[in-house]
């Protein structure tokens, strides 16, 4: 695709964050390829984009390799998302004139002292790169540190804030999984090896204060699926999967045993525990829960997420808790204080509101980078 705008998004969750710019580059008329490194990225990628962009998956990152993908691909530039830093994909762009930009770009708490221990490395490889647009303040302080100069950094402003609520049938959702459309759903997503345990230690409590709650637990990566269901039936819960259709009979408890689903069910959600948090994996996006007006509860660990989580608990749009036993007693609270959760739900939706300003910026500072060409 010669002249093409070429992305790319290592796999879901960069894909999703980089969607809303990609459609803008098309409404803007750019041709866009998008390359990915999974395929759960590449699933996802078709899902929200459909035909209109082309994808592929990125050759591995040999010299040789990348230099004649670029050279079959032609692009006149490439958008980098977050932290896609490889060596002979940066090398290849720079022997053939190929401008890169990189966009909402992270410098996680666990990769900056090792960035740093090599700073003399990344020092020269990312001079390669023409302007970077950090996730925020405290990304762009990193790049200093590690070599880049000052002059390429750019405006920061986080793009997972131009998440857009999922096209979905909220009634029809919500019957599919509660016929009666009465029961209060708490959705615990995005959940990890032994956090489901943990959670199901605590559903008797809440489910003695309310007997209608409706847990759905969605185990964040496909292949635990099946052990998360002998899991909740293992502790007595009568178990309804989502792959087995309407639920007929009330189930205890559902498991979301299906990729492309949860974004819609944050619409119908009552409640909403982001996982990922009670174990030490750094949490997930809160902002796909607040672009649906639903404010979440997390455990202590949520450094991929820092600042955004920051932001949410300053303006009590999310409730980070410092252990386990917060999060059975933060839970039990809402439960009972349907006014504070109606609260914690609107602050959530006007934080979305108030921050697409910053993701204008940037989204108009790559357009003009992509307007002005390699």
């Amino acid at each position: 695709m010669p002249g093409c705008v070429w992305v790319h998004a290592c796999s879901v969750g960069e894909v999703g964050s980089v969607a809303f710019l990609v459609r803008r580059l098309l409404d803007e008329h750019q041709r866009v390829h998008l390359t990915v490194v999974t395929r759960t990225g590449f699933a996802h990628a078709r899902r929200l984009l459909g035909e209109r962009v082309s994808i592929s998956y990125l050759p591995w990152d040999m010299p040789g390799l990348m230099r004649r993908f670029v050279a079959r691909l032609r692009p006149r530039m490439l958008l980098l998302v977050e932290t896609e830093f490889w060596p002979g994909m940066l090398r290849a762009c720079a022997r053939q004139g190929v401008k890169v930009v990189g966009v909402n770009t992270r410098i996680s708490d666990r990769s900056f002292p090792r960035y740093q221990a090599t700073r003399w490395f990344w020092r020269r490889l990312l001079a390669g790169v023409h302007l970077f647009l950090p996730q925020g303040k405290l990304d762009a302080e990193r790049l200093v540190r590690i070599g880049v100069d000052p002059e390429r950094i750019g405006p920061a402003g986080n793009l997972k804030f131009a998440v857009q609520p999922p096209r979905v049938d909220a009634q029809v959702l919500r019957r599919r999984l509660d016929p009666s459309a009465q029961r209060p759903i708490l959705l615990l997503a995005s959940t990890h090896e032994d956090e489901e345990a943990r959670l199901l230690r605590m559903l008797p409590t809440w489910l003695d204060q309310c007997p209608t709650l409706l847990p759905v637990f969605v185990p964040r990566h496909p292949e635990r699926f099946a052990r998360v269901a002998e899991l909740i039936e293992s502790h007595g819960f009568r178990l309804h999967r989502w792959t087995e259709g309407a639920v007929v009979a009330a189930p205890d408890v559902v498991l979301l045993d299906a990729m492309g689903v949860l974004a819609g069910l944050y619409t119908v959600a009552d409640l909403v525990f982001i996982g990922g948090s009670l174990v030490d994996v750094g949490g997930h996006n809160p902002l796909e829960a607040a672009v649906c007006g639903r404010g979440v509860l997390t455990g202590p660990y949520v450094q991929n997420f820092r600042e955004i989580m920051a932001l949410l608990t300053e303006h009590e749009a999310a409730i980070r808790c410092a252990n386990e036993d917060e999060v059975a007693a933060t839970m039990s609270r809402l439960l009972s204080h349907p006014q504070e959760l109606a609260c914690l739900h609107a602050a959530a939706a006007e934080v979305m509101q108030h921050r697409r300003d910053a993701v204008d910026r940037v989204v108009g500072c790559v357009l003009a980078q992509v307007g002005q060409g390699g």
